[in-house]
């Protein structure tokens, strides 16, 4: 548990304050057909944490949220309860499959004061956990889960119950350990992709390098090309790519920048005969091509779950100009069949040099589009921008966003501000606009048309309402050619 000094006050019995961010408390998947019978209760139970709680505890934390479903379902038999909310901990309830539930327990945030007589008095922040950033948590668990193993029907179809439950277990003993809830904000409601602007000539160049790899490695069923974690092109599924991507993007990328950056795992390769000098390799798959033993194993992963339910081999290959530049292909085969290292060689000598000319080209744009963006001083406004049509997200608020780290360049009061502006843009489905003047002399303002969404945050503190609507007419002028034409 991380605590963090918020300041003292003075005088005698002024004494420092604890702050302790949220907490998973518990996590359990059940399905209450498993045991209806009394004396069966525990074969409701699919998965626990953590696993060192007493059999009859689960036993009745599993039966309230049980409770809690079938009472709300009174009065709304389509949509029973969300979450539930209490002084000490929220919990969280999803059904992604009919009767498996999901629950997730976090505890509220607590601040710790010391009292005259010297003994520490615990407040919970009742109020600062917000429904629709945890519920959004807890939803990406699934499809998680539902990426590498399919869906839990599938499982009980190819072992049982037995076999579910071994699934579950493997997973998520794991997948909870990087779940850092304190980090947690709109950007997890959303679950965006970041995407890379490209000029034509170069995003016609990448079309025809997918095409011609395609045709030449006939095995590949779907790819997606990336940039330094941008997406330019994919030819998977919305949703299967949006998790596909929070994935690479918060796990796989970043395990393997970190050796590099500490001068480690150098890709650098001779010079082939008749091909380019590249610094192509795979981050799953084999490590070294030239070793004839080296183990071609891809992790599996799973895509048209509702449709066609493909199982499919993950291989994904990196070329680099520098360690803070580097392209992504994401290459799918059918699970049916195995990737040789043949093939493997085969994959690194199409893909390796033309990749590293790609890189190049496209490094070029970055550059570009770095100098037109203007970066010399530091903006008056920040902004999140989410687009629903194509999962497309901007934002300037964030330096950084991993599953351990939202490093945000302004307080954590004005982001809990756009998570209740988002939840009130729920709420209707009408085009509408929210500003707010918070309490430390910033305006924040919400904008919702046309199934994108835009939050600014301007640093104006004299600034009146007409002003700030002037202001944010221009940030959508020049960021994003009018597209919020509600006035």
């Amino acid at each position: 548990m991380a605590a963090a000094a918020a300041g003292a006050g003075s005088g005698p019995w002024a004494a420092q304050e604890k702050q302790f961010p949220p907490a998973l408390l518990s996590f359990f998947i059940y399905n209450p057909r498993f045991g209806p019978r009394e004396g069966q209760e525990e074969n409701k139970i699919l998965f626990y944490h953590p696993n060192e709680v007493e059999k009859n505890e689960k036993i009745r934390n599993v039966g309230l949220c049980e409770a809690i479903v079938q009472f709300t379902r009174t009065f709304s038999p389509s949509k029973p309860a969300k979450s539930l909310h209490t002084q000490k901990n929220r919990q969280f309830f999803n059904e992604p499959e009919e009767n498996f539930w999901m629950v997730m327990v976090v505890r509220n945030p607590i601040i710790e004061k010391q009292s005259k007589d010297g003994k520490p008095v615990i407040e919970y922040q009742e109020e600062e956990l917000l429904d629709k950033v945890y519920s959004s948590v807890l939803r990406q668990c699934y499809s998680m889960y539902k990426l590498f193993n399919g869906t839990f029907l599938k499982a009980m179809e190819d072992g049982g119950v037995k076999l579910l439950k071994e699934r579950l277990e493997k997973f998520f003993h794991r997948y909870l350990q990087t779940l850092h809830l304190q980090s947690c904000d709109l950007l997890d409601i959303f679950g965006g992709i970041s995407f890379f602007p490209l000029d034509k000539m170069t995003y016609l160049k990448i079309q025809s390098f997918i095409n011609r790899m395609e045709e030449s490695l006939n095995i590949v069923k779907y790819t997606a090309f990336l940039y330094n974690d941008q997406l330019i092109w994919s030819g998977l599924e919305q949703d299967d790519m949006r998790i596909l991507y929070k994935y690479l993007t918060t796990s796989l990328f970043p395990r393997h920048i970190e050796p590099e950056l500490a001068g480690r795992d150098s890709p650098i390769r001779a010079e082939m005969p008749g091909n380019l000098q590249h610094y192509g390799r795979f981050l799953t798959g084999p490590l070294n091509l030239n070793d004839p033993d080296a183990k071609c194993r891809f992790p599996k992963i799973f895509v048209n779950t509702d449709d066609t339910y493909e199982e499919l081999h993950l291989i994904v290959y990196k070329t680099e100009l520098r360690p803070s530049s580097y392209t992504q292909s994401e290459a799918s085969i059918s699970a049916s069949v195995h990737p040789t290292l043949d093939f493997c060689r085969r994959l690194d000598s199409i893909v390796g040099p033309q990749l590293t000319v790609l890189a190049s080209d496209i490094c070029e744009q970055f550059n570009i589009n770095k100098r037109m963006s203007g970066s010399e001083k530091e903006p008056q406004f920040k902004f999140i921008y989410f687009n629903h049509m194509n999962l497309a997200e901007k934002s300037t608020v964030h330096m950084r966003k991993t599953p351990s780290v939202s490093l945000t360049s302004v307080h954590p009061d004005l982001m809990k501000i756009l998570g209740d502006i988002n939840s009130d843009f729920t709420r209707v489905d009408e085009d509408e606009e929210i500003i707010v003047k918070a309490m430390s002399d910033y305006w924040v303002v919400g904008k919702k048309s046309d199934r994108r969404e835009l939050y600014v945050i301007l640093n104006q503190k004299n600034a009146n309402l007409i002003e700030v609507n002037e202001e944010v007419k221009k940030l959508c002028a020049t960021q994003f050619n009018n597209i919020f034409f509600l006035d």
